[in-house]
């Protein structure tokens, strides 16, 4: 019976999420992002402790996001008839509009709740908010940003927030949800060139989280103290976890890489300095992607406060084999696709 409801309130979560982005009026698009906070709340319940904190604390941040949201939606129909200043005051409400969205994606530095509230989530709703629940706002996003200075704030702030908050943590869920922070600036600077390559780059990102989070999740690793029993379990997963870190990395010549190539390619034409700041902030998340398991590598100790659950079948075993394939060879299959067409 759990399992009925559960799979009510996935589909309307994904109803949810078209009805805001198919919407055209931005009283429908409110509507969608209400109905997908309604039957993603239900969905974090789980045997976490913290699962009851993590739920309020998403309402009352979503709420307070969609209030503004709703308040700029009706300031906005209130003066599309007034003559004088209103120039200024559509950029206002616009960035009203932003801010509310941008709150409610958890981009810096409106990041506060996205770290503590992923803490109290088992990895799959982890997966959900990192992923999923970016579509709807981003989308709505981009009917109303451009290449604005605020805008740029938003993109230079995720970007250095997700990577030098990221050095100081223990538990993997925050070190992943940083790390989408620190993503979600890349995927603002491809939103404002097309949204086809926004799309591409998301979809690459999704793959590359969904990859670490089945790993983690199959053996209910949360911590990085956690690493080191795994790390001596077995050699191909040691390797597999290594090799999809520095894909969502970006490093080449994995697949993460092809989503970062783009956007390189575009900000290198027109906006030189702020490329090379946010190339520097991903190369600290490439340390600490480094840290999750270089000291696994090299520290041998079994005795642990933790109790490693190993349910690895053969089908695990070779779906972790597969994703891995795609994460190493993606660059290059992708080349050879874009040659052909």
């Amino acid at each position: 019976m759990m399992n009925i409801y559960k799979l009510i309130f996935m589909i309307t979560l994904y109803m949810g999420t078209m009805i805001s982005i198919s919407s055209y009026t931005w009283l429908g698009t409110w509507m969608g992002l209400e109905i997908n906070l309604l039957s993603f709340i239900p969905l974090l319940k789980n045997k976490n402790p913290y699962s009851t904190e993590s739920s309020i604390k998403y309402f009352l941040v979503q709420t307070f996001a969609s209030m503004i949201f709703l308040f700029s939606i009706i300031l906005i129909m209130m003066i599309s008839n007034l003559i004088s200043n209103i120039l200024y005051m559509n950029m206002f409400l616009t960035m009203m509009i932003n801010s509310s969205l941008l709150l409610k994606m958890g981009a810096a530095p409106f990041h506060f709740w996205f770290p503590e509230i992923i803490e109290g989530m088992e990895w799959i709703n982890s997966l959900v908010l990192m992923t999923w629940q970016k579509i709807a706002p981003l989308m709505l996003l981009s009917y109303t940003m451009k290449f604005s200075n605020y805008i740029i704030f938003i993109i230079l702030m995720s970007t250095m927030v997700g990577s030098i908050s990221g050095l100081n943590q223990t538990s993997l869920r925050k070190i992943m949800a940083y790390s989408s922070i620190n993503h979600l600036g890349w995927m603002l600077s491809s939103l404002l060139m097309s949204e086809m390559i926004w799309l591409l780059y998301f979809l690459i990102y999704s793959f590359s989280v969904l990859n670490l989070v089945f790993i983690f999740n199959i053996f209910k690793i949360y911590y990085l103290k956690q690493m080191y029993s795994f790390m001596n379990k077995n050699l191909m997963n040691k390797f597999s976890l290594m090799l999809n870190l520095l894909s969502l990395g970006g490093l080449p010549p994995f697949l993460g890489f092809l989503s970062k190539w783009m956007v390189i390619q575009y900000l290198s034409m027109n906006y030189m300095w702020m490329l090379i700041f946010m190339m520097m902030m991903t190369l600290i998340t490439l340390f600490f992607y480094l840290r999750i398991f270089y000291s696994s590598l090299i520290i041998n100790h079994d005795k642990l406060n933790f109790n490693m659950i190993m349910n690895l079948n053969t089908k695990n075993n070779l779906l972790i084999l597969f994703f891995t394939f795609i994460s190493i060879n993606g660059l290059i299959l992708c080349t050879i696709l874009f040659n052909f067409y």
